[in-house]
């Protein structure tokens, strides 16, 4: 039976592993350990990421209001640094929301992956609110850690793991602006490209193939599109590099037993 022929199995039914039915009491357990879970490395680096983006807004001459409010309001961090570039170049306001929305259209992905593993009762306009917690760390935690956790108690566990991920951005932001000229320019670019670093490293720990061997494609890809055209090879290296990954995973993967799962 063709994949099109199978019928259609909700995200939030798959049975969990083990004894993950017991791992959050109620809600609020859940939300607590999220928090916890995100109070450690993913808070740390996230930290990092915004210093050295609160350094970035102030080298290049923005204040400290216009630089935290990108962090309290976008929280998407290359966005941030997409919106300073084109600001500094004088780019149109046109053209700096288009270029910003481009680089967030990684979220339309990263929310259809997510967002329907939740229970049935949770997929209401209220998640308008919780998407904005939505970022590179949090979804790859989440999608790693969601195969083991109670459906009803995964929007308690995300929100949690969120909130701190975006609240811990602000003093970041705030930091990295009055520590600007502290450190060398190298240490400050570093610091930003640190989040990044860790979500791929979070990420190859989520347990579908496809995932690893998009990055794979991405590593190989990506250096190849930006000798070709750097303007476009991000979007270049991600188009195809994850055609070929899906188009591997659907035709040759799913066809071994015991590779996937």
């Amino acid at each position: 039976m063709s994949s099109a022929d199978q019928p259609y199995i909700d995200p939030s039914e798959i049975a969990l592993e083990g004894s993950a039915v017991e791992r959050f009491n109620n809600p609020r357990h859940a939300f607590w350990m999220g928090m916890r879970d995100a109070a450690g490395a993913p808070a740390m680096v996230l930290f990092a990421g915004m210093v050295g983006f609160g350094a970035m807004g102030k080298t290049n001459g923005f204040d400290v209001w216009f630089t935290t409010f990108t962090s309290f309001f976008m929280f998407a961090l290359p966005g941030q640094v997409v919106l300073l570039e084109m600001a500094i170049t004088g780019s149109s306001v046109i053209a700096i929301a288009l270029a910003v929305t481009l680089t967030s259209t990684r979220f339309i992905t990263m929310t259809v992956t997510l967002f329907p593993q939740f229970a049935k009762k949770d997929r209401n306009r209220s998640l308008y609110a919780s998407v904005h917690l939505l970022a590179m760390t949090a979804w790859a935690i989440s999608m790693r850690e969601f195969h083991a956790i109670e459906t009803r108690h995964r929007l308690a566990y995300f929100v949690g793991l969120g909130l701190l991920c975006w609240l811990i951005s602000i003093p970041g932001t705030i930091l990295g602006f009055y520590l600007a000229g502290m450190v060398p320019p190298a240490v400050t670019l570093g610091l930003v490209f640190i989040n990044p670093l860790f979500f791929l490293l979070t990420f190859t720990e989520v347990k579908p193939w496809i995932n690893r061997i998009a990055i794979l494609m991405g590593c190989i890809f990506g250096p190849i599109f930006f000798v070709i055209d750097r303007d476009t090879s991000l979007l270049a290296a991600g188009l195809i590099g994850g055609t070929l990954a899906y188009f591997i995973d659907r035709k040759l993967l799913r066809k071994r037993a015991g590779v996937i799962g």
